[in-house]
């Protein structure tokens, strides 16, 4: 697992612009100099900053389109060679982030590009260039005592609890995309992740596992009992055994796995081919064995669901042998679930 340590980070420039939504007729406007930033305030700053990212899904940028056209990547590229260069390759950055605010749903907001320093990248210490779109804007009290009275008054400002979006850019593997973190608040689309920064998932172990988990999930509660004509009770057994997997060994290998999980020739040719087709659309590396990452299992661990669902009035927790509970129907046609157990808690 890749380290990361903020407690050293110091912000070395930062500009400022306003992006606003060209659907709206919204401007952009953009700086011509850095913005100043009150002594006082740096503290609060950088935990505005820095508070939102966990060093657990990275991401690269994908390779510059062969089109011409200008892409964040590149402009990154130019300040970490130059880091004079900012004003100017921050103006594109804005440019390009206007361009793909095309959607009405998309709120207009500041725009903060920062060049930071000593930043602790697995114990190597990088600069990192990071791009902050801010656009909650909340009211807050302010409470002042002169001459043993106070006065209440009020103003606008960015909430320190969240940013909305973020990304983080480590000088790290240039020819590779960089090392990225990035943050979605809004989580209403995909235009600051794919379309404007155009991300990919890291070659990673962490990637690896996340991928191989929600396209098992995906194939067994939204393909496989329709097209196999399985009970939810065989269903949710495969799930068991997936999550069982992967909490009980430390490496994945692929013909391990579907031996281990999936019920039959026939289910485990599905899986195959599922795989292979959802790898294929989404672009995603097909890796046969890797170590599977502990992190990733952990955040998965709520989207394996092992509930039976039975009208309104039950819901049926299966944790394990699935012998132990049986499917019939009575001769007018209600349907029942036999469950035996030795004790009761």
């Amino acid at each position: 697992m890749i380290t990361l340590d903020f407690d050293s980070i110091q912000i070395d420039r930062l500009i400022t612009h306003f992006v606003g939504n060209p659907m709206r007729e919204e401007d952009l406007l953009l700086s011509n100099g850095y913005t100043e930033i009150h002594e006082d305030s740096m503290i609060f700053l950088l935990k505005y900053f820095v508070t939102p990212f966990k060093p657990l899904d990275f991401y690269n940028f994908k390779p510059t389109a062969d089109d011409g056209k200008s892409d964040v990547f590149t402009s990154v590229k130019q300040i970490f060679e130059d880091p004079a260069k900012l004003v100017d390759a921050s103006k594109d950055i804005a440019r390009l982030l206007y361009e793909h605010s095309n959607n009405e749903k998309i709120k207009e907001g500041e725009l903060n590009v920062v060049f930071f320093n000593d930043v602790v990248f697995d114990d190597e210490m990088v600069n990192a260039i990071g791009i902050f779109k801010s656009e909650t804007v909340e009211p807050f009290l302010l409470m002042s005592e002169s001459g043993k009275q106070y006065q209440i008054g009020h103003g606008t400002g960015f909430p320190l609890k969240g940013i909305d979006k973020a990304c983080m850019i480590f000088n790290v593997d240039e020819e590779e995309g960089y090392y990225v973190l990035t943050v979605d608040k809004s989580k209403k689309g995909d235009y600051w992740q794919n379309e404007f920064l155009r991300l990919k998932p890291s070659s990673d172990e962490y990637h690896y596992t996340q991928d191989v988990m929600n396209i098992a999930k995906e194939f067994l509660t939204k393909k496989v009992e329709k097209e196999h004509e399985l009970d939810r009770t065989e269903t949710i057994n495969m799930l068991n055994k997936t999550m069982d997997y992967f909490k009980s060994n430390t490496d994945f290998v692929q013909g391990d796995f579907e031996e281990t999980v999936f019920e039959n020739d026939d289910i485990r040719k599905a899986f195959q081919e599922y795989n292979t087709e959802i790898r294929t659309t989404n672009e995603l590396e097909d890796v046969s064995s890797f170590e599977i990452s502990e992190q990733a299992v952990k955040k998965q661990t709520r989207a394996f669901k092992s509930v039976l669902k039975l009208d309104k009035n039950f819901h049926v927790y299966i944790h394990g042998d699935k012998s132990l509970i049986e499917k019939g129907k009575e001769e007018d046609g209600r349907k029942f679930y036999k469950i035996y157990f030795e004790e009761e808690n």
